[in-house]
């Protein structure tokens, strides 16, 4: 049986994206019903799979990882004013993803940066 997995790498300090919040949900039409909320640990990974064995099945999930506290944690600040905290540029990051193959396994990894952030179906 397949699994879904995830972990958070801040690329911009190349170090982990520690202490992140990340809520599952399974999404039927417009019915959008929370699975599980789990804080990724010391090395930016959940202590075990988001879903596996029969709770893993073929459908629509989205991930939301609550970013912003993140950074807030770790004092961004702007490259020209470094005694000023700089606002907030990403908050909640939301990635909608099927699941076509339920005995495979999906690791569907977050990329961070103050700024930006990118994504990729891994196994």
């Amino acid at each position: 049986m397949g699994s879904l997995t995830t972990h958070v790498p801040d690329t911009t300090r190349g170090q982990p994206g520690s202490h992140i919040s990340v809520t599952l949900y399974q999404l039927e039409g417009e019915r959008r019903q929370s699975i599980k909320t789990v804080v990724t640990n010391d090395d930016g990974r959940c202590d075990e799979p988001l879903l596996e064995n029969d709770q893993f099945v073929v459908g629509i999930y989205e991930l939301v990882f609550s970013v912003g506290p993140y950074f807030t944690a770790q004092e961004c600040t702007a490259p020209d004013q470094p005694d000023v905290a700089q606002p907030r540029s990403l908050d909640d990051v939301v990635i909608r993803f099927g699941v076509s193959a339920s005995e495979q396994n999906y690791h569907v990894p977050l990329l961070i940066t103050p700024n930006s952030y990118s994504t990729y179906r891994g196994s």
